[in-house]
């Protein structure tokens, strides 16, 4: 167990738990504000799935309602759909929350089908991620149906031109500035995904009040240099 400096360094590298106030909503306003209805128990839709390409944020915001709805609710979190419960297993009000829901197997299918099939007697909710819409998604047919009488949202990536803005905005809600130099050499030598860009952002916003240094490009190089995980 890494103690001392090397530790600190580690804690001011490890990620913000996943949250809607650090997801960069971008063109997904619509799906966070129906994930965050979902999430207080204020939605009338029996779930919802995200679809998307990797890292355009689908299981990011799958942990952040699930953690949003846990303050108000039972949650039932599965990673994977060989998670899944059966429906007897669900608290009442529940909120079954599934990730790579294209990963299903026969078996894991039919038990999806039982669970959307039958919380909402059970005053229950879903919310799924995939990487494909439902007509897409290599799914038992009635599976399928189900699914879409639910909400589907694309969770879209944002473009690089929009990034730059993003970045400044989120920087903001933090409580500082990011200069334009600062963003461009982040784009350039950081991964480009914004969960990996958040990510930098919130580690050098830590160090910086740390070292009591301001966000500069030489803070960034220094950072990204010794944390290679978030600059290669």
């Amino acid at each position: 167990m890494p103690t001392g400096p090397e530790q600190f360094v580690l804690d001011l590298a490890r990620a913000d738990a996943p949250s809607f106030d650090n997801f960069v909503a971008g063109a997904n306003r619509e799906s966070v504000a129906a994930l965050r209805a979902l999430a207080a128990a204020q939605s009338r839709d029996s779930g919802i799935l995200l679809w998307g390409a990797a890292g355009a944020g689908k299981s990011h915001l799958l942990r952040a309602a699930a953690h949003a709805a846990a303050v108000v609710r039972p949650v039932v979190w599965c990673p994977a759909p060989r998670d899944a419960p059966a429906i007897g297993d669900v608290p009442t009000a529940g909120l079954v929350v599934v990730d790579a829901l294209d990963t299903a197997g026969a078996a894991e299918q039919g038990r999806l089908f039982t669970l959307v099939n039958e919380l909402p007697a059970r005053a229950g909710q879903w919310l799924f991620a995939a990487a494909a819409p439902p007509a897409a998604l290599a799914l038992r047919d009635d599976l399928r149906t189900r699914l879409a009488l639910g909400l589907v949202f694309e969770v879209a990536a944002l473009a690089d031109d929009d990034k730059p803005l993003a970045l400044a905005a989120y920087a903001r809600e933090r409580g500082f500035r990011l200069s334009d130099d600062v963003i461009a050499y982040l784009l350039v030598h950081g991964r480009r995904d914004m969960p990996s860009l958040v990510a930098t952002l919130a580690a050098l916003d830590r160090h910086s009040l740390a070292t009591r240094r301001a966000v500069t490009v030489p803070l960034l190089r220094e950072w990204l240099q010794r944390d290679l995980g978030l600059s290669r």
